[in-house]
């Protein structure tokens, strides 16, 4: 879990789940931020399923995972999440599996009131485990975050008490929007002029 407020100041993109054409909007910021010479991606979704609040991202792995990507490798699912007791372990074996891949790291955080709903776009690295003090390694080229909760008091038990649909309503828009991007890539591999 990521706390929102340690984001470095990069510019970043931000999308509540219910807003109008977020799929095109939030699909067109991750477009814009891959390589064009991107070979393959590979979906780091950071979390746990043993908090309400910490499963955006197993979830939204397990959502992509059932999709069938093609061009698009996913770790971190309900079945096999990862989280701060594995997560290098994890990272040692992506890196060596896809060592060329483009990361893209996914997670839940915890940030104001008003920004419950919000997916987060940033270029840079994830940094898990901030809002629970935990030393972990960094994780990806850009991250997703999704606001769950309220951050500033008590996070283990505000993770613990998130509405379970709020974090189902963003991971299906996020696995949805990931398998978008992996129709996309898929035909710029086909058709690799038109691409972009």
């Amino acid at each position: 879990m990521n706390l929102k407020s340690r984001f470095s100041g990069k510019k970043e993109g931000r999308f509540h789940f219910n807003d109008e054409g977020i799929n095109k909007q939030l699909g067109t910021g991750i477009w814009n931020l891959l390589p064009e010479d991107v070979k393959e991606i590979v979906i780091v979704c950071v979390g746990t399923d043993r908090s309400t609040g910490d499963s955006l991202g197993p979830l939204t792995g397990t959502l992509l995972n059932e999709k069938n990507t093609k061009m698009i490798s996913v770790y971190g699912t309900l079945e096999e999440p990862i989280h701060a007791v594995n997560l290098e372990e994890k990272m040692a074996l992506i890196h060596q599996e896809h060592p060329e891949a483009f990361i893209i790291a996914i997670d839940a955080c915890l940030g104001r009131v008003n920004s419950i709903g919000s997916i987060v776009l940033a270029p840079g690295p994830l940094k898990p485990g901030a809002a629970l003090k935990k030393p972990l390694p960094d994780v990806g080229d850009i991250h997703l975050t999704g606001v769950v909760n309220v951050s500033g008091y008590m996070e283990f038990f505000v993770l613990q008490n998130t509405r379970l649909n709020t974090v189902m309503q963003m991971a299906r828009k996020l696995s949805d929007v990931l398998y978008q991007l992996d129709k996309k890539l898929t035909q710029a591999k086909v058709y690799p002029l038109e691409a972009r």
